[in-house]
């Protein structure tokens, strides 16, 4: 990460450290999730768009049917390129998202 410009740099930081935090994830940033924040960076992904997948698919995983069986640990931060693809294209509003983290954070098995 030493080769990125400081930009991309802070970037990769903040982005790895919203997935590192995020519920549902196992906590840990191998390389190569460190390699692909950097390539969504050098595609001019928003880091918003991407802090806003993290809300979007950790309420999916969380709020779920009673009685339904536990889902596994994420362990990849690629686990969330559908998602973001899927942030990226759609006219979802950012109160939606500031609603959703509100959720997220209210619920006690994220915490």
């Amino acid at each position: 990460m030493e080769d990125l410009p400081a930009d991309a740099r802070a970037y990769v930081c903040r982005l790895l450290e919203a997935y590192r935090t995020t519920p549902g994830t196992a906590g840990v940033v191998r390389r190569p999730d460190r390699i692909l924040a950097a390539q969504l960076h050098q595609r001019g992904v928003a880091l918003e768009a991407v802090e806003n997948a993290f809300v979007l698919a950790a309420v999916r995983r969380t709020i779920r049917p009673n009685g339904a069986p536990p889902l596994g640990t994420i362990r990849s931060l690629a686990y969330f390129l559908p998602v973001i693809e899927e942030v990226l294209t759609s006219s979802i509003r950012p109160d939606y998202f500031r609603y959703l983290r509100q959720k997220l954070e209210r619920l006690p098995e994220t915490r």
